[in-house]
Protein backbone atom coordinates (compact mmCIF):
# COMPACT_ATOMS: atom_id res chain seq x y z
CA UNK A 1 0.00 0.00 0.00
CA UNK A 2 1.08 3.73 -1.18
CA UNK A 3 2.18 5.70 2.24
CA UNK A 4 -0.42 8.31 2.54
CA UNK A 5 0.55 11.73 1.21
CA UNK A 6 1.07 14.79 2.91
CA UNK A 7 -2.50 16.80 2.80
CA UNK A 8 -2.78 19.77 1.00
CA UNK A 9 -4.96 23.14 2.28
CA UNK A 10 -6.92 22.22 -0.68
CA UNK A 11 -8.58 19.22 0.09
CA UNK A 12 -11.66 18.29 1.01
CA UNK A 13 -12.42 17.42 5.05
CA UNK A 14 -14.01 14.43 6.13
CA UNK A 15 -17.12 16.37 7.23
CA UNK A 16 -16.88 18.50 3.64
CA UNK A 17 -16.89 14.98 1.57
CA UNK A 18 -19.64 13.19 3.60
CA UNK A 19 -21.77 16.01 2.15
CA UNK A 20 -20.38 16.00 -1.65
CA UNK A 21 -20.40 12.34 -2.19
CA UNK A 22 -24.01 11.78 -3.04
CA UNK A 23 -23.51 14.22 -5.83
CA UNK A 24 -20.47 13.18 -7.70
CA UNK A 25 -20.94 9.30 -7.39
CA UNK A 26 -21.94 8.39 -11.59
CA UNK A 27 -21.91 4.48 -10.85
CA UNK A 28 -22.80 1.97 -8.93
CA UNK A 29 -21.08 1.69 -5.27
CA UNK A 30 -19.64 -1.50 -6.02
CA UNK A 31 -18.15 -0.90 -9.53
CA UNK A 32 -14.67 -1.49 -9.76
CA UNK A 33 -13.26 2.70 -9.50
CA UNK A 34 -9.54 2.77 -10.58
CA UNK A 35 -8.86 6.07 -8.64
CA UNK A 36 -9.95 6.91 -5.33
CA UNK A 37 -13.35 9.71 -6.11
CA UNK A 38 -11.81 11.25 -3.53
CA UNK A 39 -8.66 12.46 -4.42
CA UNK A 40 -10.34 12.59 -7.70
CA UNK A 41 -12.13 15.93 -6.33
CA UNK A 42 -9.35 16.92 -4.37
CA UNK A 43 -7.07 17.18 -8.00
CA UNK A 44 -10.08 19.27 -9.57
CA UNK A 45 -9.71 21.19 -5.87
CA UNK A 46 -6.27 21.48 -6.58
CA UNK A 47 -6.06 22.97 -9.94
CA UNK A 48 -9.38 25.54 -9.14
CA UNK A 49 -7.74 26.61 -6.02
CA UNK A 50 -3.60 27.33 -7.28
CA UNK A 51 -4.65 28.11 -11.16
CA UNK A 52 -2.36 25.27 -12.70
CA UNK A 53 -2.21 23.41 -15.74
CA UNK A 54 -4.13 20.30 -16.13
CA UNK A 55 -0.59 19.08 -16.34
CA UNK A 56 0.73 20.10 -13.52
CA UNK A 57 -1.02 18.38 -11.25
CA UNK A 58 1.24 16.88 -8.59
CA UNK A 59 2.67 13.48 -8.65
CA UNK A 60 0.86 12.08 -4.99
CA UNK A 61 -2.68 13.22 -6.81
CA UNK A 62 -4.03 10.46 -8.96
CA UNK A 63 -3.06 11.47 -12.93
CA UNK A 64 -4.00 14.27 -14.36
CA UNK A 65 -5.83 12.89 -16.99
CA UNK A 66 -7.71 10.87 -14.51
CA UNK A 67 -8.74 13.91 -12.98
CA UNK A 68 -9.37 15.85 -16.37
CA UNK A 69 -11.79 12.65 -17.43
CA UNK A 70 -13.84 12.29 -13.92
CA UNK A 71 -14.25 16.55 -13.97
CA UNK A 72 -15.53 16.38 -17.10
CA UNK A 73 -17.87 13.78 -16.46
CA UNK A 74 -18.95 15.46 -13.60
CA UNK A 75 -19.32 18.58 -14.82
CA UNK A 76 -21.26 17.39 -18.15
CA UNK A 77 -23.39 15.82 -15.52
CA UNK A 78 -24.65 18.95 -13.69
CA UNK A 79 -23.49 17.49 -10.48
CA UNK A 80 -22.52 20.89 -9.33
CA UNK A 81 -25.34 22.86 -10.00
CA UNK A 82 -27.62 20.50 -8.41
CA UNK A 83 -24.65 20.15 -5.27
CA UNK A 84 -25.01 24.25 -5.42
CA UNK A 85 -28.98 24.49 -5.49
CA UNK A 86 -28.94 22.02 -2.43
CA UNK A 87 -26.21 23.89 -0.67
CA UNK A 88 -28.00 26.90 -1.19
CA UNK A 89 -31.20 26.27 0.30
CA UNK A 90 -29.60 24.23 3.09
CA UNK A 91 -27.33 27.33 3.90
CA UNK A 92 -30.93 29.88 3.62
CA UNK A 93 -32.57 28.02 6.13
CA UNK A 94 -29.89 28.15 8.75
CA UNK A 95 -30.18 31.83 8.28
CA UNK A 96 -33.60 32.36 8.97
CA UNK A 97 -34.69 32.28 5.61
CA UNK A 98 -37.00 30.55 2.73
CA UNK A 99 -35.52 28.10 0.89
CA UNK A 100 -35.48 29.61 -2.28
CA UNK A 101 -34.96 33.04 -2.34
CA UNK A 102 -37.31 36.40 -3.59
CA UNK A 103 -34.92 38.60 -4.69
CA UNK A 104 -31.49 38.53 -6.59
CA UNK A 105 -28.62 40.81 -7.33
CA UNK A 106 -27.42 40.89 -10.88
CA UNK A 107 -24.14 42.24 -12.29
CA UNK A 108 -21.01 41.46 -14.30
CA UNK A 109 -17.18 40.65 -14.48
CA UNK A 110 -14.71 40.94 -17.31
CA UNK A 111 -11.73 38.71 -16.94
CA UNK A 112 -8.49 39.43 -18.61
CA UNK A 113 -7.87 37.32 -21.62
CA UNK A 114 -4.47 34.54 -22.10
CA UNK A 115 -3.72 32.68 -24.84
CA UNK A 116 -6.47 30.13 -24.81
CA UNK A 117 -9.26 32.31 -24.72
CA UNK A 118 -9.01 32.34 -28.56
CA UNK A 119 -11.72 34.32 -30.12
CA UNK A 120 -13.92 34.73 -27.69
CA UNK A 121 -11.73 37.57 -26.39
CA UNK A 122 -12.81 40.61 -27.15
CA UNK A 123 -12.43 44.38 -25.76
CA UNK A 124 -14.63 45.69 -23.10
CA UNK A 125 -14.64 49.92 -23.26
CA UNK A 126 -16.18 50.16 -20.10
CA UNK A 127 -13.30 48.19 -18.32
CA UNK A 128 -10.34 48.99 -20.35
CA UNK A 129 -9.62 45.52 -20.69
CA UNK A 130 -9.77 42.60 -23.14
CA UNK A 131 -11.39 39.55 -21.88
CA UNK A 132 -14.25 37.71 -21.26
CA UNK A 133 -17.30 38.40 -19.58
CA UNK A 134 -18.72 36.69 -16.56
CA UNK A 135 -22.50 37.41 -16.20
CA UNK A 136 -23.65 36.37 -12.80
CA UNK A 137 -27.09 36.32 -10.42
CA UNK A 138 -26.73 35.37 -6.57
CA UNK A 139 -29.61 35.72 -3.68
CA UNK A 140 -29.28 38.54 -0.81
CA UNK A 141 -26.56 36.02 0.99
CA UNK A 142 -24.34 35.77 -2.02
CA UNK A 143 -25.05 32.65 -2.83
CA UNK A 144 -24.59 31.49 -6.68
CA UNK A 145 -28.33 31.19 -8.11
CA UNK A 146 -27.39 31.37 -12.25
CA UNK A 147 -24.20 32.65 -14.46
CA UNK A 148 -23.19 32.39 -17.88
CA UNK A 149 -19.61 34.10 -19.75
CA UNK A 150 -20.14 35.80 -23.20
CA UNK A 151 -17.21 37.75 -25.18
CA UNK A 152 -16.81 40.99 -22.60
CA UNK A 153 -17.66 43.24 -25.61
CA UNK A 154 -21.34 42.15 -24.86
CA UNK A 155 -23.65 44.43 -23.35
CA UNK A 156 -24.65 44.05 -19.98
CA UNK A 157 -28.37 44.60 -20.94
CA UNK A 158 -28.60 42.19 -23.67
CA UNK A 159 -28.10 39.26 -21.40
CA UNK A 160 -30.39 40.29 -19.04
CA UNK A 161 -33.09 38.12 -20.20
CA UNK A 162 -31.25 35.01 -20.18
CA UNK A 163 -30.13 35.54 -16.89
CA UNK A 164 -33.38 35.65 -15.61
CA UNK A 165 -34.90 32.54 -17.20
CA UNK A 166 -31.81 30.67 -15.92
CA UNK A 167 -32.47 32.09 -12.28
CA UNK A 168 -36.62 31.19 -12.76
CA UNK A 169 -35.34 27.56 -13.70
CA UNK A 170 -33.00 27.82 -10.44
CA UNK A 171 -35.10 28.82 -8.28
CA UNK A 172 -38.48 27.36 -9.22
CA UNK A 173 -40.00 30.46 -10.14
CA UNK A 174 -39.48 31.79 -6.79
CA UNK A 175 -37.77 35.44 -7.49
CA UNK A 176 -39.62 38.54 -7.91
CA UNK A 177 -36.62 41.25 -7.60
CA UNK A 178 -33.49 41.37 -8.98
CA UNK A 179 -31.07 44.71 -7.91
CA UNK A 180 -28.67 45.83 -10.30
CA UNK A 181 -26.87 49.09 -11.20
CA UNK A 182 -26.73 51.56 -13.58
CA UNK A 183 -25.34 50.05 -16.61
CA UNK A 184 -28.71 47.85 -16.40
CA UNK A 185 -30.95 50.86 -16.91
CA UNK A 186 -33.51 51.14 -19.85
CA UNK A 187 -36.46 49.52 -21.36
CA UNK A 188 -35.18 46.30 -22.88
CA UNK A 189 -33.51 44.81 -19.87
CA UNK A 190 -36.65 46.03 -17.76
CA UNK A 191 -39.44 44.32 -20.16
CA UNK A 192 -36.48 41.00 -20.86
CA UNK A 193 -36.58 40.79 -17.05
CA UNK A 194 -40.28 41.02 -16.46
CA UNK A 195 -40.86 38.59 -19.50
CA UNK A 196 -39.75 36.07 -16.55
CA UNK A 197 -41.89 37.76 -13.59
CA UNK A 198 -38.37 39.37 -12.72
CA UNK A 199 -38.38 43.19 -11.67
CA UNK A 200 -35.68 45.27 -11.96
CA UNK A 201 -34.16 47.44 -9.50
CA UNK A 202 -31.44 49.94 -10.40
CA UNK A 203 -29.40 51.16 -7.29
CA UNK A 204 -27.67 54.40 -8.30
CA UNK A 205 -24.59 56.07 -7.47
CA UNK A 206 -25.33 59.26 -4.62
CA UNK A 207 -25.23 62.57 -6.37
CA UNK A 208 -22.50 63.53 -4.29
CA UNK A 209 -20.31 60.91 -4.64
CA UNK A 210 -17.03 61.09 -3.18
CA UNK A 211 -14.84 58.27 -2.83
CA UNK A 212 -15.69 54.57 -2.62
CA UNK A 213 -19.80 54.55 -2.15
CA UNK A 214 -21.23 51.20 -0.39
CA UNK A 215 -24.09 50.52 -2.37
CA UNK A 216 -27.20 48.75 -0.84
CA UNK A 217 -27.62 45.17 -2.02
CA UNK A 218 -25.22 45.65 -4.48
CA UNK A 219 -22.27 45.18 -2.54
CA UNK A 220 -23.12 41.66 -2.10
CA UNK A 221 -22.31 40.49 -5.60
CA UNK A 222 -19.25 42.41 -5.35
CA UNK A 223 -18.62 40.30 -2.27
CA UNK A 224 -19.19 36.88 -4.72
CA UNK A 225 -16.78 37.86 -7.17
CA UNK A 226 -14.61 39.21 -4.63
CA UNK A 227 -14.91 34.93 -3.13
CA UNK A 228 -14.06 33.96 -6.87
CA UNK A 229 -10.56 35.85 -7.15
CA UNK A 230 -9.50 33.18 -3.92
CA UNK A 231 -9.20 30.99 -6.61
CA UNK A 232 -6.58 31.63 -9.13
CA UNK A 233 -7.86 29.75 -12.17
CA UNK A 234 -10.28 32.11 -12.33
CA UNK A 235 -8.42 35.31 -12.11
CA UNK A 236 -8.21 35.18 -15.59
CA UNK A 237 -9.73 33.21 -18.94
CA UNK A 238 -7.35 30.21 -18.83
CA UNK A 239 -10.17 28.33 -20.73
CA UNK A 240 -10.66 27.17 -24.25
CA UNK A 241 -14.33 26.78 -24.08
CA UNK A 242 -17.29 29.29 -22.35
CA UNK A 243 -18.67 26.64 -20.74
CA UNK A 244 -15.66 24.83 -19.15
CA UNK A 245 -15.02 28.52 -17.85
CA UNK A 246 -18.51 28.60 -16.36
CA UNK A 247 -18.31 25.11 -15.01
CA UNK A 248 -14.80 25.80 -12.92
CA UNK A 249 -17.32 28.73 -11.58
CA UNK A 250 -20.00 26.56 -10.46
CA UNK A 251 -17.36 24.04 -8.92
CA UNK A 252 -15.40 27.08 -7.11
CA UNK A 253 -18.96 28.65 -5.38
CA UNK A 254 -19.97 24.64 -4.68
CA UNK A 255 -16.98 24.34 -2.53
CA UNK A 256 -17.57 27.54 -1.29
CA UNK A 257 -20.74 26.40 0.20
CA UNK A 258 -19.69 23.51 1.00
CA UNK A 259 -17.37 24.29 3.52
CA UNK A 260 -20.34 26.75 4.73
CA UNK A 261 -22.63 23.89 5.13
CA UNK A 262 -20.01 21.65 7.23
CA UNK A 263 -19.32 24.28 9.40
CA UNK A 264 -22.84 24.00 10.08
CA UNK A 265 -22.93 20.28 10.36
CA UNK A 266 -19.95 20.37 13.13
CA UNK A 267 -22.01 23.17 15.30
CA UNK A 268 -25.06 20.87 15.26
Amino acid sequence: MAPARKPYPSDVSDEEWSLVVPYLVLMREDAEQRHDLRELFNGLRYVIRYGIAWRAIPNDLPPWSAVYQQSRRWMDAGCFETLACDLRAVLRMASGRQPEPTAAILDSRTLRSTPESGPRASYDGAKRKRGSKLHMAVDTLGHLLALHVTPANRDDRAEVGRLAAAIQEATDESVELAYVDQGYTGSKPDEAARTHGIALEVVKLPEAKRGFVLLPRRWVVERSFAWATRCRRLVKDYERYASTLASLHVVAFACFMLRNAAILAQGA
